[in-house]
């Protein structure tokens, strides 16, 4: 009998740690919440990536939730202000450069990123310190109809760009560009790659670049909608042919080709057009990791998982879009002469290593983009003189502060 009450016992035993292990084993995987900006057409992209890397680390759980981009940045700061963000967030660099201001994000070992291209890495630092991980990017090249440039000089520069604008006006009919110079914060790109920022807009090297504008606004070689109109006219004005060279990505040579198929023909592509220090404009999408986030070392594991050579190259194959792994960038996909599509990934790619130094964003970046472009306007209407014009634009920006 006692045999009995002890072999029942047992088996009490080993039932009650069996119930326990199959009640507890589904709470014991790690949920870790990424969300993305506006990659929802790319769910079966990032669900097949989930599905591998949840494959390989069986104690990992992750839950994506995509955002309309509309939305990314006040979400994330709600998250954020609360005890329960996201572990993963998908942002553009300088509203991370906000957030990492404030100290609500993680610091990055810059050893995990070794893989990357280092003139991202060094773009995305503040203060010299990494609080974000590369993902993709876009940068402009040059669109040129080869028709209309006929035997004239692609030109490397702005200023080369200004002193062929009469000829091409005069051989064709056609303007050589169409600067949408008021369009966010254009100006302050082009001022950039002058060494001009915020702080010296007053300076020599800045009057003479908005000077430069004057002078073509006023002898009629741009439109004069170019004080006005964005770079969706610009592009209609080139699939019209009036306008020799259109600055934009990859994507936008689509664009041309489905509206435009004779425009497109005669399309070709070059280096994007650069200023004194020779650098270039791109846009990047990163990552970052609250300071509040529950599970940061998996949220970082993850993050790697997703932007690693592999994964990168297919998102890139998909869309056009550059990738920031420096292994990704050596494929044959970035290297390619076959067609003008092929052609701007390469120059794209080859861009994204001479970069810095980038444009940084202010906290009142909307305000200073009005003030510039207020000062874009009335200089080139000729409305007063340029000097006096910037020196009160750097003023205007000061009481900002």
């Amino acid at each position: 009998m006692k045999k009995l009450i002890l072999f029942g016992i047992a088996i009490f035993l080993i039932l009650h740690i069996c119930i326990s292990i199959y009640i507890k084993t589904p709470n014991t995987k790690t949920e870790v919440v990424v969300w993305t900006l506006q990659m929802a057409n790319f769910s079966d992209y990032i669900n097949g990536i989930i599905k591998e890397y949840e494959a390989q680390n069986p104690n990992i759980k992750i839950k994506w939730i995509d955002v309309p981009f509309s939305e990314g940045e006040k979400r994330t700061l709600a998250s954020i202000l609360s005890n329960n963000p996201p572990d993963l967030v998908n942002l553009n660099p300088d509203f991370s450069s906000i957030l990492a201001q404030k100290g609500a994000l993680e610091e990055i070992d810059e050893n995990k990123l070794s893989e990357f291209n280092q003139d991202v890495i060094k773009s995305l630092k503040y203060q010299g310190k990494l609080y974000a991980i590369p993902w993709y990017a876009t940068s402009a090249v040059t669109i040129y109809n080869k028709k209309l440039l006929g035997n004239n000089q692609i030109p490397k520069t702005f200023d080369e760009l200004a002193q062929i604008s009469k000829t091409i006006k005069l051989q064709t009919g056609a303007f050589a560009y169409f600067p949408t110079i008021t369009e966010n914060d254009t100006m302050l790109k082009i001022l950039n790659k002058y060494g001009v920022g915020v702080n010296n807009i007053d300076s020599p090297e800045s009057i003479k670049v908005f000077d430069m504008y004057k002078k073509l606004y006023q002898q009629k070689l741009i439109p004069a909608e170019s004080i006005t109109q964005t770079h969706q006219e610009a592009l209609e004005k080139y699939m019209s042919e009036n306008v020799v060279f259109y600055q934009g990505g990859a994507n936008f040579l689509s664009m041309i080709k489905d509206n435009a198929p004779n425009v497109y023909k005669n399309t070709e592509v070059a280096p994007q057009i650069v200023g004194k220090l020779g650098q270039n404009d791109f846009s990047l999408m990163n990552f970052i990791i609250p300071i509040k986030s529950k599970h940061k070392k998996e949220a970082l594991d993850f993050c790697l998982y997703l932007t690693n050579q592999k994964n990168q190259l297919e998102l890139a194959k998909m869309t056009n879009v550059i990738s920031t792994n420096k292994y990704a960038l050596q494929n044959e996909f970035y290297n390619s002469d076959k067609d003008v599509m092929a052609r701007a990934r390469k120059y794209s790619a080859k861009q994204i290593g001479h970069i810095n130094p980038v444009l940084r964003q202010q906290n009142n970046q909307k305000d200073i983009n009005l003030l510039v472009n207020t000062a874009v306007q009335t200089i080139l209407l000729n409305k007063g003189d340029t000097k006096s014009i910037l020196n009160q634009v750097k003023k205007d920006i000061e009481k900002l502060k």
